[in-house]
């Protein structure tokens, strides 16, 4: 294509018109250390705290120590490519991480590059890693329920939009299952997830991946990883840049953000490998003393924002990973006193073949009813004291071979709420199936049907009332309700299903 020398004249002059005179400065520095990812430079006296430094590798640092004579640097890049007498110059600006649509349906690392072969995440704006929590005034309660799928989770310890609610527990206990339950959940909701990966091996972020893209979760899911082979300077900054991607969508585009932080405990001792290195002072085992300023201003970055300021939210799901069930070690107190409640879940229990795992004793959500529907509400509200009762009269019969007919009663009424309450794994129940088994099992209508049947038997019974009595899972689904019509609709269709299981002889 031939080139007119009229277009080549009007680019030129473009370029004279725009042609900044004003010299551009830059404070320089040179690298007087370099090792294990860390980086100590001299001469730039003018540094901030948590500034972005360019290294003339093309490798970016975070200036995390400012010292007397010199700057202690971590790097977010290679590290063999820094050596000593390599130049370093200041940018200005704090670390930032690209956010934005582009990012949903991506595996990405905490600096935005893309993970999954998809090509470059093309997005032209940016947020700074670190950004002040909202203040009381732009904030509003917690009152809309952000629904899990999981029974033993929405009736009892139920999270609200905005909540920080943690999942602690043993390794192996289903914490990671019971997070990506509750994304898969939010299908054919407006929320969008977010999963952090911090110190995950590269197989368990990828059968992470695989499974959310075999359920349809991608469509609405960013997935940032660190894996155990990065630098723990990449570990430390991943689930701040999972906050500012999720900030994003809650300030700019007013929507409901869920982000899951898997795991906390590795944040933990990536930030004190880091800090040892940065020749911090060890505290409390050799965790440096700001490590709960650490968690508490990640968390603090979640709630729901008042409808003056657009009414988004996040929702935090922190994971920490316990030591043989010790929930009193440092960094589990630490988390358990930032969020508002925590479902611990226990390996006995799990072991036991109850899946999800949840103590009931143990966990607990500080919002409350106030994140449920009024129907769950109606209906959870006794399955709390029944399972305690049913724990404690449990202890007690195996002491004693002679029951009277309460006592027995309540223990089938407990067996049959477990029962229940046990759920397969990546399949999350609508609210109205929750609320129509709830109410089967604690108004006693699974008392005479052997444990081993509960399961087929329920199953069953949301099969038929779907094909024979739709509406009354439509009437749930809108009113949220338990009115004395949506409970005599209930009542009727149960007795139904039980009458005709009996003709059948299943029962």
């Amino acid at each position: 294509m031939e080139i007119k020398p009229a277009e080549i004249a009007e680019v030129i002059k473009q370029q004279i018109e725009k042609y900044d005179l004003k010299p551009q400065t830059y404070e320089v520095g040179y690298v007087f250390q370099s090792g294990d990812g860390i980086a100590r430079v001299y001469g730039l006296d003018n540094c901030m705290y948590g500034e972005m430094l360019e290294f003339e590798a093309g490798v970016y640092g975070m200036a995390m120590n400012l010292e007397e004579d010199n700057v202690g640097c971590v790097l977010l890049g290679n590290p063999i490519s820094v050596t000593e007498g390599s130049m370093v110059k200041r940018t200005g600006k704090p670390v930032e991480v690209p956010v934005g649509d582009a990012l949903i349906g991506r595996v990405i690392d905490p600096m935005g590059n893309a993970l999954d072969g998809k090509g470059k995440v093309n997005t032209v704006k940016y947020r700074p890693i670190e950004y002040p929590a909202p203040g009381v005034i732009e904030r509003q309660p917690v009152k809309e329920p952000l629904q899990t799928g999981i029974m033993a989770v929405d009736s009892i310890v139920p999270i609200g939009r905005g909540q920080r609610e943690l999942i602690i527990g043993d390794r192996q206990t289903g914490k990671t299952a019971l997070a990506i339950d509750a994304i898969l959940n939010q299908k054919n909701s407006d929320v969008i997830c977010i999963y952090v990966a911090i110190g995950q091996k590269n197989s368990t972020v990828a059968g992470i991946v695989n499974t959310l893209t075999e359920f349809g979760a991608m469509d609405y899911t960013i997935v940032v990883s660190s894996t155990a082979s990065d630098e723990s300077t990449i570990q430390y900054i991943a689930p701040y840049a999972g906050c500012a991607m999720a900030e994003e969508f809650m300030y700019e585009q007013q929507k409901d953000v869920l982000i899951v932080y898997d795991d906390l405990s590795k944040h933990a001792i990536a930030y004190r490998a880091m800090s040892l290195l940065l020749k911090r002072p060890p505290g409390r085992e050799a965790y440096p003393g700001d490590v709960f300023y650490l968690h508490s201003r990640l968390l603090e970055r979640a709630g729901r924002l008042h409808d003056n300021e657009g009414g988004g939210s996040i929702t935090a799901l922190p994971i920490i990973e316990t030591q043989d069930g010790d929930v009193s070690a440092y960094i589990p107190t630490n988390v358990i006193s930032i969020t508002d409640g925590q479902i611990y879940l226990e390996t006995e229990l799990f072991n036991a073949g109850q899946r999800p795992a949840v103590n009931v004793g143990l966990s607990v959500s500080r919002v409350g009813g106030a994140a449920q529907i009024g129907a769950m509400k109606k209906i959870a509200a006794p399955i709390r004291i029944n399972l305690a009762q049913f724990r404690e009269l449990e202890i007690f019969s195996q002491f004693g071979s002679e029951l009277d007919q309460i006592t027995r009663d309540k223990l089938s009424q407990g067996e049959s709420i477990i029962e229940t309450l046990k759920q397969p794994q990546y399949s999350p129940m609508p609210v109205e199936d929750q609320i129509i088994l709830l109410y089967a099992a604690t108004n006693k209508y699974l008392m005479n049907v052997p444990i081993r049947e509960i399961k087929a038997f329920n199953k069953n019974m949301l099969d038929f009332i779907r094909e024979n009595h739709p509406q009354t899972q439509a009437m749930i689904r809108e009113k949220n309700e338990l009115t004395e019509e949506i409970e005599d609709a209930i009542r009727d269709t149960l007795e139904e299903y039980i009458k005709s299981t009996k003709m059948d002889g299943d029962v």
